[in-house]
């Protein structure tokens, strides 16, 4: 099977509605070719990530966690804080991996996103 490529504007679209077509076209799930125990050969570009539609409330409002697993480490950063530092690809691409099952294929399909600004 040769490789896919689907190519999705973000252009005035919101960051969820943009992160679920690129999470299902990553899972296979567009394809006649679906397998769930598989990782299939589809690569997914996500062009004008900059001109995502995302509110001032919303980004301010999100937060991100992660625990560096010591006591007291909680680490919390909010979208637009993420945004000034990272840039709106990291945004994308963390939205993007929420949608994925977590399980041992999840590297593997997450290495095919391709966000450009």
């Amino acid at each position: 099977m040769e490789k896919t490529t689907y190519t999705i504007d973000a252009a005035g679209r919101t960051l969820g509605r943009v992160a679920s077509e690129a999470a299902q076209a990553l899972l296979g799930k567009k394809s006649a070719h679906f397998v769930k125990n598989q990782v299939l050969p589809i690569e997914v570009i996500i062009t004008n990530a900059k001109k995502l539609s995302i509110s001032e409330r919303r980004a301010a409002g999100k937060i991100y966690t992660r625990y560096t697993g010591y006591p007291g480490g909680l680490r919390e950063v909010s979208m637009k804080d993420l945004m000034a530092k990272k840039g709106v690809a990291e945004v994308v691409k963390k939205t993007v991996d929420g949608m994925i099952p977590r399980n041992k294929l999840r590297k593997e399909r997450m290495k095919r996103l391709i966000v450009k600004d």
